[in-house]
């Protein structure tokens, strides 16, 4: 597959099986995630990649919780009424969260983790796979709670949980609008 047709055809999936992904094939993912550039080769990154079921719901209750509790969930909030029904998971019931997670506190390690987690993304969509960042389990994840949760250490910063699976409806691609351009040169003319 070529780079922009992953690029083109990459979506953030929603609908799952219940397939197990192989290790070996998350081992692929990873692999691709390290090659991505890191400020000054620092790869300030760790993978926590989590296949347990039960532990997945854990985490989606409890960050549900967590979000209902602060003000982005208000009553008149759009996403209240999804966060407080008991049948919404986070997850979409895909069979693996990769958390990609800043291991060393550096100053770049947000932006050297989401251009890990960009590959991985990519990657998996060149190997069938679907995925989808989960910024509702972002916030708990970052919690002692939600470390303690995916057994790291508290000086971790979970950057990026994505979750991983077979697609079991591919969604439509989304409409992007017109980038805004800038264009700012040296003024001279080509011949």
């Amino acid at each position: 597959m070529e780079i922009l047709e992953a690029i083109n055809g990459r979506v953030s999936v929603r609908e799952y099986t219940e397939e197990p992904v192989d290790n070996e094939v998350l081992r692929e993912l990873i692999e691709a995630a390290i090659k991505a550039p890191s400020a000054i080769n620092q790869q300030p990154w760790a993978f926590i990649v989590v296949k347990d079921t039960a532990r997945l719901n854990r985490i989606s209750d409890q960050a549900k919780t967590h979000l209902l509790k602060a003000s982005l969930a208000a009553p008149a909030h759009p996403f209240h009424e999804m966060l407080n029904d008991p049948k919404f998971d986070i997850f979409y019931r895909a069979p693996v969260l990769i958390v990609i997670a800043a291991a060393e506190p550096t100053d770049w390690a947000v932006e050297d983790c989401s251009l890990a987690a960009e590959n991985l993304m990519l990657a998996a969509y060149a190997k069938g796979l679907g995925t989808c960042w989960i910024g509702f389990a972002q916030n708990w994840l970052a919690t002692a709670e939600g470390k303690a949760e995916l057994g790291v250490p508290v000086t971790y910063s979970p950057i990026a949980p994505i979750i991983v699976g077979h697609v079991r409806r591919q969604p439509p691609p989304v409409p992007r609008k017109d980038p805004d351009i800038r264009w700012i040169d040296s003024g001279q003319r080509e011949a």
